[in-house]
């Protein structure tokens, strides 16, 4: 259930004495070393040498000036712990808008250290999927992970009772703080926003699906779950009939229109599991469209990042 993709992101770390730190007062120094994760874990290799991150309490928005190639504008976005923002890259169609919103969320490690070195999301594929159709697409990256650092909110506790409902709220408690702070923009739409997700970002879509939220039109959550390759093993979940019942809770009140799409060689949440989800979100009333996808590679829990087998089935669910 990991993957995210490396960033540019670079800051330099300093130390604050005693009357600086009297002078900032919820200053939060942390430092952080980009490392490449293996594709078999669905992440992108971390690009560049490695840096240091500050996060201090500062100003939202825009960082600096976006990069001429990637279009990728650096942001910071507040999270739902009060002072502690999020690092993000925001990118934009040509034009003034307003545009619509699509966030894409990265998924998680269990491993703090490897947690630390996740690099910015950026998921290039899906970008310019929605930029080319007017969307601007924001990529935060939440609390506990990478650059933004801060503490971890998503912990789902002892495998034998791991509590996927709690962890996926934590998730989605970043992604509606971004949504609600990136609405407020004048170049964005207040409403119609698409949240997507990759594994435990697309569990955390599903949380906020559960929600209703006003300004969210569309859901798409994609090899979407928590607990796979539980102890580093293939095919091997953290007590699996907990996610499933979890899914079930998110589905007795979730009607925002939902999306799940899984690759029939996702080693995380292979083909039977994610049907038992599906049916259970279903049952319980969730508004959900399922689809199970030919295999990816050589490992489908890369879906979101190393194929573009999603867009017929995302354009086809986004049609007006």
């Amino acid at each position: 259930m990991k993957q995210t993709n490396p960033g540019r992101f670079s800051a330099v770390s300093f130390a604050a004495g005693g009357a600086l730190r009297a002078r900032l007062r919820a200053a939060a120094v942390i430092g952080v070393a980009f490392a490449a994760l293996l594709p078999a874990a669905c992440t992108e290799k971390a690009g560049g040498p490695p840096s240091a991150a500050v996060t201090a309490v500062a100003a939202p928005g825009p960082q600096g000036s976006a990069d001429p190639q990637s279009g990728r504008e650096p942001w910071l976005v507040p999270s739902q712990r009060p002072g502690l923002m999020m690092r993000a890259y925001l990118v934009r169609p040509p034009g003034e808008g307003p545009f619509r919103l699509a966030v894409i969320n990265h998924g998680s490690e269990t491993d703090p250290g490897r947690r630390a070195a996740l690099g910015m999301p950026t998921f290039d594929k899906l970008t310019a999927w929605f930029v080319a159709r007017g969307y601007a697409v924001l990529l935060p990256q939440r609390p506990g992970h990478g650059q933004t650092g801060g503490p971890y909110l998503e912990d789902e506790g002892i495998c034998e009772f791991a509590n996927y409902t709690r962890a996926g709220n934590a998730t989605a408690d970043s992604v509606a703080a971004a949504i609600d702070y990136m609405t407020k923009q004048p170049f964005i739409r207040p409403d119609g926003v698409v949240a997507l997700g990759n594994s435990a970002g697309g569990w955390g879509v599903v949380a906020l699906a559960s929600r209703n939220p006003p300004a969210v039109a569309a859901v798409i959550s994609l090899s979407g779950g928590r607990g796979g390759h539980n102890g580093g093993h293939a095919l091997h979940n953290c007590a699996p009939g907990r996610l499933v019942s979890a899914a079930g809770d998110y589905g007795r009140t979730a009607r925002v229109p939902s999306l799940w799409l899984y690759a029939s060689n996702d080693t995380y949440f292979p083909p039977a599991l994610s049907r038992q989800m599906a049916d259970a979100f279903k049952a319980a009333g969730g508004t959900l469209d399922y689809h199970l996808l030919p295999p990816v590679g050589s490992e489908g829990h890369t879906l979101a990042i190393d194929s573009t087998a999603w867009a017929p089935y995302i354009a086809a669910f986004l049609k007006p």
